[in-house]
């Protein structure tokens, strides 16, 4: 199925469109070392292919997986020999992230001799995975996961080749199950006419061929963090919809639930904040279900903490008092704690003046007191500034509340450095 020029190729037209980067290279000949990255089943190893053939170029295909450096220096005489020929040779390094340093390494004086032009592919984030030096001779191109209609147009064109026919509601169910991803796509088609006895694609076929959705997801690599990040910031944003989609996507992939019950915790004390603080307790409370029901019964806990998490009002209000405290610190010197905050559980530190001046809050009808509890030179910062929503709205009156009794607290004392 794959094919024989660019112009049979599907998809990716925002890099092998007219005019596009990489379509023009092809064209003028001109190509360098790329970085193909994108998901499984997009026509990485395929576009490879077409390169080396458009640009009349030895072809030499590598599998990561498979080879080391003793495989790759066998290949690099190849291609050397080639270079000697006047013949270039393109090296298709299948699943490039696999190498370690020493073996990707081990490529770039090939490169900068110019032995060999470098196509790499992996789906994994090159800026993860690739040496920075390979990636500083190589330009990166990313692809996309095929849509439903270029499935179902790659699915049509296979159709004599598996010698069936198919109605086209067919073929986007197996679009839609193959999740961009054309090699899937492929195989449950070659799977389910094997089991049409009537030359025509049958729907049950079809169902019994894809027993769960396939879906992109790799608990280790970068599309996981990518989700997370999705689900994160959908409950950021108060959008439940959405962030019942990614955690979704994430139960049905099989993420562990208890690292999502984790992250949950992270978004209620992270993005609700005091604004509602009963966040954190129903985001613990959901914790302790997912640990007590297990799976199934433990994700609709799951589903309702992200939901209470969603539409609840917002505040990073405590998160960036943190942040701006711990950044100060790191900024300045370690100020010496204030005498009278100090505690004196001995007659001598009594006499050296521990504890002296301190005011006990309690005993003050206001239970509040004028004492300033922080270091000499740092008066007057303020690290927490409540917002105007939800609790925090209520937190932020009786914080200027209390600031204001304690100034005019301050302001009534006499100054004892006048006479």
């Amino acid at each position: 199925m794959r094919p024989e020029t660019l112009d049979g190729y599907v998809g990716q037209e925002h890099i092998l469109g007219p005019g596009k980067p990489l379509r023009v290279q092809i064209e003028k000949d001109r190509l360098t070392s790329i970085i193909l990255w994108g998901p499984p089943g997009v026509g990485k190893t395929t576009l490879a292919s077409l390169v080396a053939r458009q640009t009349k170029c030895a072809f030499i295909p590598f599998s990561a997986v498979l080879s080391g450096i003793k495989e790759i220096k066998g290949v690099m005489v190849e291609a050397e020999r080639n270079r000697r020929q006047g013949l270039r040779t393109v090296l298709f390094v299948d699943e490039i992230h696999r190498f370690n340093k020493a073996q990707q390494d081990a490529f770039l004086p090939y490169v900068e001799r110019g032995d060999i032009i470098l196509i790499g592919a992996t789906t994994e984030n090159p800026s993860f995975e690739v040496i920075s030096a390979l990636l500083s001779r190589s330009k990166v191109y990313a692809l996309r996961a095929l849509t439903l209609e270029e499935l179902v147009l790659l699915l049509r064109r296979a159709l004599p080749v598996v010698g069936i026919e198919a109605e086209d509601d067919l073929l986007e169910q197996i679009g839609a199950y193959a999740g961009g991803d054309a090699r899937t796509a492929y195989n449950i088609l070659e799977i389910a006419a094997a089991a049409s006895e009537s030359g025509k694609l049958e729907r049950q076929a079809v169902e019994d061929a894809v027993e769960r959705k396939m879906l992109l997801y790799d608990k280790g690599g970068e599309e996981h963090f990518n989700l997370v990040s999705a689900l994160h910031k959908s409950v950021r944003s108060s959008d439940p919809d959405a962030a019942l989609y990614w955690l979704a996507r994430m139960l049905e992939a099989g993420e562990d639930r208890m690292y999502l019950a984790r992250r949950l915790v992270r978004m209620a004390v992270e993005d609700v904040g005091l604004a509602d603080p009963r966040a954190a307790e129903q985001a613990i409370a959901c914790m302790q279900t997912v640990h007590f029901l297990g799976v199934p019964e433990g994700d609709q806990a799951l589903a309702q903490a992200a939901v209470y998490l969603a539409v609840a009002p917002k505040s990073d209000a405590g998160y960036r008092a943190l942040n701006a405290a711990r950044e100060f610190v790191r900024n300045n010197a370690a100020f010496p704690v204030p005498m009278h905050l100090r505690n004196a559980p001995t007659r001598a530190m009594k006499e050296w003046g521990y504890s002296k001046g301190y005011e006990h809050a309690h005993a003050n009808a206001a239970g509040l007191t004028g004492m300033d509890c922080l270091p000499d030179g740092m008066e007057g910062i303020k690290f927490y500034e409540p917002s105007a929503r939800g609790t925090e709205a209520r937190i932020k009156d009786r914080l200027e509340e209390i600031r204001k009794w304690v100034a005019e607290q301050r302001s009534s004392e006499p100054d004892a450095s006048k006479p």
